[in-house]
């Protein structure tokens, strides 16, 4: 059924987070010609380190918690920078009785979502606006203005559409276009912090802290760790 929902990526991962199945068009994304080519792989054998340890987080709590996580949205940058996401809906496979086996999802791109999932019109206008906008100081208050709502209302609509705040949609947004400029050889931290409006570079790091478990500094090393380590393996 997978394989004839155009732009519908769907897979399925056991309890060691393996990929156990997947449809047709989540298997060519990942530049593959069947699913036997992807039976067995993990997240990090197919993503860049920083979105596959985004994707364990949540993989990892649903096994843990056994609950669904429903309208995740995954961010992903371009060479330019500029962001594009994708509507993930993942929920727990359980056996006869009731143990969390693995877990199966669904993911959809940013377009197609908003034309079948979301049909707010004010969510849609408020993610072009994010989207250009984030790297500057986007508050509520203007976000609200632009797409013609209150801030309470905006939040509610965020809340429903997404489960956070716009303003930890926002901050989500800039974490992870600070992760994108970190792995540049040559990116200097309180460039980086300037360069996504923060108001000083211990903001930052108590922000970026907060979202991805270490300091900007930690991540920079482990991730230029990783490259090396990556470069002498080849």
């Amino acid at each position: 059924m997978f394989d004839h929902l155009p732009g519908i990526s769907f897979f399925a991962k056991n309890h060691r987070l393996q990929l156990v199945c997947a449809n047709r068009h989540f298997i060519e994304t990942m530049g593959f010609r069947k699913e036997d080519d992807i039976v067995g792989k993990s997240d990090f054998d197919l993503f860049p380190v920083r979105l596959a340890e985004n994707f364990r987080r949540d993989d990892e709590e649903i096994l843990r918690t056994g609950e669904a996580k429903l309208n995740i949205v995954e961010l992903f940058f371009n060479p330019q920078g500029i962001p594009d996401w994708f509507i993930t809906h993942k929920m727990p496979l359980k056996d006869k009785k009731g143990r969390v086996i693995g877990l199966m999802g669904a993911t959809q791109s940013y377009g197609q979502a908003m034309t079948t999932v979301h049909a707010s019109q004010h969510i849609e206008r408020a993610l072009a606006f994010i989207r250009e906008n984030f790297r500057r100081r986007l508050s509520v208050e203007e976000l609200s203005a632009h797409v013609h709502l209150s801030p309470r209302q905006l939040h509610r609509k965020f809340v429903e559409t997404f489960g956070c705040s716009p303003q930890t949609f926002i901050m989500k947004l800039r974490i992870q276009a600070a992760c994108e400029a970190l792995q540049h050889e040559d990116a200097q931290i309180s460039q980086v912090s300037a360069d996504l409006g923060f108001y000083d570079q211990s903001g930052f790091t108590h922000h970026f802290h907060k979202h991805v478990g270490i300091t900007p500094l930690n991540y920079q090393r482990r991730f230029r760790l990783g490259a090396r380590q990556d470069k002498i393996s080849r």
